[in-house]
Order: structure tokens, then sequence, then C-alpha cells
């Protein structure tokens, strides 16, 4: 009996395993890095609205047509970052060529931010 408990003890010993004050510290990295990718995904779905509506303005054929499609879509997807103001235009060949860039700053805690620059051009 005694050979037994020993051997119980000593499989105990030996045993891994994630402590209290580990998982603790995983659940708040985790944690963390949900609040940040919570706040970029919104910057990502205005990126996306952004490049369809630069899409849709560069069926214009001058430049004023090209930002007033702009400014529609705009208005639809309710985006605030770009305007058609903030536009470049240029034509190479016969196409129209939309490009636009900008920045978004996310608070991360007091003194830092996440800065996300996004950059874009229609085909």
């Amino acid at each position: 009996m005694r050979a037994n408990n020993r051997s119980v003890r000593s499989r105990a010993a030996h045993q891994r395993g994630i402590s209290f004050i580990g998982l603790v510290f995983v659940a708040a990295v985790l944690g963390c890095l949900g609040v940040v990718i919570a706040q970029v995904i919104p910057t990502l779905i205005e990126y996306q609205a952004i490049d369809k509506a630069a899409n849709k303005a560069k069926v214009g054929t001058t430049v004023p047509e090209v930002r007033a499609i702009f400014n529609r879509a705009q208005a639809i997807d309710d985006f605030k970052s770009v305007t058609g103001k903030d536009l470049e235009i240029k034509k190479v060949g016969e196409k129209v060529v939309v490009s636009y860039s900008y920045e978004r700053e996310l608070p991360l805690f007091d003194p830092a931010y996440l800065t996300l620059k996004y950059k874009g051009e229609t085909r």
C-alpha cells in the first residue's frame, strides 16, 4: 500500500498545466487584443466603403463629375474620413484613376495611440 501511495504522489509532482496566475495573464492579454481588434474592424469596414465609392466614381469623365459621384456615394455609405476634395484624380490612357489616402488614430490608453494609414487606388 505504501508503494502505491508513493507513485500517486510522484505522478502529481510531474503534472504540467497552467497556473491560475498564468491563466489570468493570458486572459488579460487576450482581452486587450480583443479591445484593439474591436476598434480596428470598423476602420476596415470604412476603408472598404471608401474603396467602393472610389470605384463607383471612376466612371466619371471630368474631375467635378468624379468628385460629385464620390460625394453621393459618401452620403449613402456615411463615412467621413475622405471627401471628394481629398481625392487625387488622374487619367492614365483612357482610364480615370482615383486615388486616396488617409490616417485614423485610435486611442489605446492615455499617452498611446494606434495610427492606421490607409491608401487606395482604383484599377
